[in-house]
């Protein structure tokens, strides 16, 4: 089978089969156009009745998204928008398609995103929303191939765990045979607990689960985490330069290998260049108020303020993707596994990367010292036999270490402009939505 973005001049006069849904029927008497949709494009199907009538019938008869394969001969039209139409010989009926459908593919009507979800698989469909992981798959790819060739290896950890590492109220529990389990939130204790192996450099992209209360555009219950974990660090700094590159990395895999889904989507991309600018948690606060809005010190910036933050960067530093640093104590104590500055414990080494106004990469370097994580952990009123495991790495030679989360969905809405976070998963799980 050939696809339509395979054939060619080479192809006229010549006869090759392809395969796709029935996008569109037009009938005119003797003569009929089937518009062929394949993952690559469109493909004009051209039928004479007084060349073949029990062929023009079936062509006539053909409901709108059913499957067909078509054998035929290549030849050259001006007026097909490829330049080129098949005229065929035979096809074949794959499977007919009922009417009417429950979503239109081609047509003006718009839906909205609940019903659009409800019928996933026909959505999928049109090419503006394929594209998008189209888009997404080339970001993971750039990312991928940047971490490698920088030495990391690519591990893939338990799912289903005995304890949390984001704390107790996110967590989804489960029955694991006759024990108590849950869904992890994230790799955060296997990653930490590798770098006292000799794997030095790891990453992971894979599910994770969240039971968010939050219903925004925003928050999602499972999404795609890509987690890094690097040893051998000597400040957040050097976490920090890795992010930079994936994040760059990303796009500018997706403008060299997606400029046509770019163009479907009308998104325009401006190559990002490190380092990203570098905004203190406190000097955020102050740039916040000065756009209007309250919050002081030890607050979390939140949803607006992490907008207003992002337009003024834009506006004032002409840049898209910045680092809030040293986050206080105050508002990452429950991140246990924080480093705090030893000259100044109410203050933290963490760091987010925003992209266009949101947060999409949450790290920075991780207490290393034994001592000093169990009293953290004690902080929070934590169970440490739960975390055993976890914690014996520490007691027999943990070097310093440091990573990150970075919400792949995350990436790929401001990448796009989406306007929900949704449209980036392709079956998305909400407080609300568990099918498709």
């Amino acid at each position: 089978m050939t696809y339509s973005n395979q054939i060619t001049t080479e192809h006229y006069g010549k006869q090759i089969t392809v395969g796709g849904w029935v996008q569109d029927l037009r009938n005119l008497g003797g003569i009929s156009f089937l518009q062929l949709r394949d993952r690559e494009g469109v493909i004009q199907i051209t039928s004479l009745k007084k060349k073949n009538k029990e062929l023009f019938e079936l062509v006539a008869s053909l409901p709108r998204e059913s499957v067909v394969l078509v054998t035929g001969m290549v030849k050259e039209s001006k007026e097909a928008r490829a330049g080129f139409e098949i005229l065929p010989d035979r096809i074949d009926v794959l499977n007919r398609a009922e009417a009417p459908l429950p979503l239109g593919v081609v047509d003006k009507v718009g839906a909205d995103l609940d019903t659009r979800l409800n019928n996933r698989f026909m959505d999928l469909r049109k090419e503006e929303v394929r594209a998008v992981f189209q888009v997404e798959a080339k970001a993971v790819e750039g990312i991928r191939q940047f971490l490698l060739g920088n030495g990391f290896v690519e591990v893939h950890t338990p799912k289903i765990v005995a304890a949390g590492a984001e704390g107790g109220s996110t967590l989804f529990p489960i029955k694991y045979f006759d024990r108590n389990a849950y869904l992890a939130q994230s790799p955060q204790l296997y990653k930490q607990n590798l770098m006292a192996t000799g794997f030095d450099r790891i990453f992971e992209v894979a599910h994770a689960y969240r039971a968010e209360a939050s219903d925004t555009i925003r928050h999602i219950a499972e999404f795609i985490s890509l987690d890094v974990e690097l040893a051998f660090i000597e400040s957040s700094e050097d976490i920090m330069a890795v992010a930079e590159g994936i994040a760059v990395a990303g796009i500018e895999h997706v403008r060299a290998h997606a400029q046509k889904e770019l163009e479907i989507l009308g998104a325009k991309l401006e190559s990002p260049s490190a380092p990203f600018p570098r905004v203190k948690y406190k000097d955020a606060v102050e740039i916040v108020k000065g756009q209007g809005m309250r919050i002081e010190h030890g607050e979390d910036l939140g949803t607006e303020g992490e907008k207003a933050l992002g337009e003024y960067m834009k506006r004032e530093k002409q840049c898209e993707l910045y680092f809030i640093t040293e986050f206080p104590t105050s508002l990452k104590r429950g991140t246990f596994y924080a480093k705090r500055f030893d000259d100044d414990p109410e203050t933290t080494g963490y760091f987010d990367l925003d992209y266009r106004g949101q947060e999409i990469v949450s790290g920075g370097q991780r207490e290393h010292r034994y001592a000093v994580l169990t009293e953290q952990m004690r902080e929070n009123n934590l169970n440490l036999e739960s975390f055993d495991f976890y914690l014996k790495g520490f007691r027999f030679g943990m070097p310093p270490h440091g990573g990150f989360g970075f919400g792949v969905e995350r990436y790929v809405q401001k990448m796009l402009g989406l306007s929900n976070i949704r449209e980036a998963v392709l079956y998305p799980r909400d407080r609300a939505r568990l099918v498709p």
